[in-house]
């Protein structure tokens, strides 16, 4: 049975009009956590499936939270790459359809692990326009949206458009000439950025982290490699704590994770 979200969730605030509801099944302590969205074809070439699951599995070791559809193809791979508990499904359908079949398992995984949203009542079946509602909603959610593989007039180059309307970054992976023509339009229109190395680009949220530390706000905020004012000011008493525990090291006034 889903449960109705109550709070306002503040990233919701750029969409043209905030949902009337919004249903929920997992953990919605994910929503605090830095969050990127992945979209993209749902018949992705081989070079993408590989791309856009290591760039998922990257993401989610620095404590980020993926966000996407849970469609077949590019959507999937996300969900798989960063891990169910590392992962939030927005979907075009009540929470009691575990729409498309082919993903059940998938989306059961994220109702137990991660966190599944929709707009939509129990018992609604998506429709057309429920994808592209659906759609802002991913885009919304994430710092910024990153697009692996879309054709033109596509639903990914839809989001793409919500995503330029609410001012939010936009990333593709290059890809050859012929192939992907949506993101390489993107690229020829210098309307978003390439990825061209994985590592190089997930660094900006941070260092690849063990699993067993606490992800809380004080570790985002390490995570950006603040000053040690700006730590100190925030945090106060913690960061000589963290400094103690060996949590972070403090060199030339700026604090890092170790």
């Amino acid at each position: 049975m889903s449960q109705h979200i109550r709070e306002t969730i503040t990233e919701l605030n750029v969409m043209k009009k905030y949902p009337k509801e919004l249903f929920y099944k997992g953990n919605l302590e994910l929503l605090k956590r830095p969050k990127v969205s992945i979209v993209g074809t749902r018949r992705p070439s081989n070079y993408t499936r590989q791309a856009t699951y290591a760039l998922a599995r990257a993401l989610a070791k620095r404590g980020v939270c993926v966000v996407s559809g849970a469609a077949m193809g590019v959507d999937t791979i996300a969900h798989e790459g960063a891990g169910a508990e590392n992962t939030i499904a927005v979907v075009a359908n009540g929470l009691d359809i575990r729409y498309p079949v082919i993903n059940k398992n998938l989306i059961e995984s994220i109702e137990n692990e991660g966190l599944m949203l929709s707009q939509f009542n129990d018992g609604f079946r998506a429709t057309g326009w429920s994808f592209v509602v659906r759609n802002e909603v991913v885009v919304a959610l994430g710092e910024i949206l990153i697009v692996t593989e879309a054709d033109l007039n596509s639903g990914s180059m839809r989001s793409v458009e919500f995503a330029q309307k609410m001012g939010k970054p936009i990333f593709v992976l290059p890809h050859r000439l012929g192939e992907s023509l949506g993101t390489n339009s993107l690229l020829n229109l210098a309307e978003a950025t390439p990825i061209n190395d994985i590592e190089s680009f997930v660094s900006r949220f941070g260092t690849e982290v063990d699993e067993n530390i606490e992800k809380d706000a004080f570790f985002y905020f390490c995570q950006k490699a603040p000053t040690f004012d700006e730590s100190l000011e925030k945090f106060g008493e913690r960061v000589y704590e963290a400094e103690l525990e060996g949590i972070i090291t403090i060199q030339d006034g700026i604090v890092r994770l170790n």
